[in-house]
């Protein structure tokens, strides 16, 4: 299994760290090969984090042909609103950011991604935000950071309110420690509750809420 983690720059490091730790420590309770890597739209380089002093190197560029998991982080940044701020201040806003991931080679990347039969997409946070305003999931259901969900729905997505949601072959989760669940689910998809189980007691978490499906169960059969 291949899990390729997305950079770009303004990432939040929490969203990709979180999960992308919940994966490479499934490997340790399976026998099944799990190789995780950073990845950006353009290959290899340093790549600047949305907090101040944090960044990663990416050692890849993002390829769906090869990968079997793709991991989409949000951006991390100031959230205030833009009216009142300085140029500067602007430019560090996550919307900001996020419209900078927009105008690379992500989207197109992504969206081969999600047209791919095989690949999982999963989105942490604000990474939900980036496929619906590039127009790649309409009505498909997401979650996100709840300051995002009405922007969500504005771009056609069907916004859920919940921790991690189930639509097949995308599973996103909310806000940024989310990505601890959503990587926890991720693990019991690909490898079952027993590894999740261990990987949870490994690191010391509890997963929250219940997992949201559009998959509901048949009508009983009349009597």
């Amino acid at each position: 299994m291949l899990a390729q983690f997305v950079l770009f720059d303004g990432f939040d490091p929490l969203d990709v760290l979180a999960p992308y730790e919940v994966l490479t420590a499934a490997a340790m309770f399976t026998r099944t090969s799990l190789t995780a890597t950073l990845v950006t739209a353009e290959g290899p380089r340093e790549v600047a984090g949305g907090v101040p002093g944090v960044s990663l190197r990416a050692t890849a560029r993002l390829d769906p042909a090869r990968a079997d998991l793709v991991v989409l982080p949000g951006a991390a940044g100031d959230v205030r609103e833009e009216e009142g701020l300085t140029e500067e201040e602007r430019q560090g806003t996550v919307t900001a950011r996020l419209g900078r991931a927009l105008a690379t080679g992500l989207p197109g990347l992504m969206g081969e991604a999600l047209g791919r039969e095989g690949v999982t997409v999963a989105t942490v946070c604000g990474g939900s935000l980036i496929l619906a305003m590039a127009g790649l999931i309409p009505g498909r259901h997401v979650t996100g950071h709840h300051m995002g969900l009405d922007t969500l729905s504005a771009f056609g997505a069907v916004a859920v309110d919940a921790r991690v949601v189930d639509d097949g072959d995308l599973v996103s989760g909310a806000g940024v420690t989310s990505g601890l669940d959503l990587g926890l689910y991720l693990v019991e998809r690909e490898f079952g509750p027993h590894v999740a189980r261990d990987v949870e007691r490994l690191f010391a978490h509890e997963r929250r809420g219940v997992v949201w499906r559009e998959r509901r169960p048949s009508a009983p059969a009349a009597r």
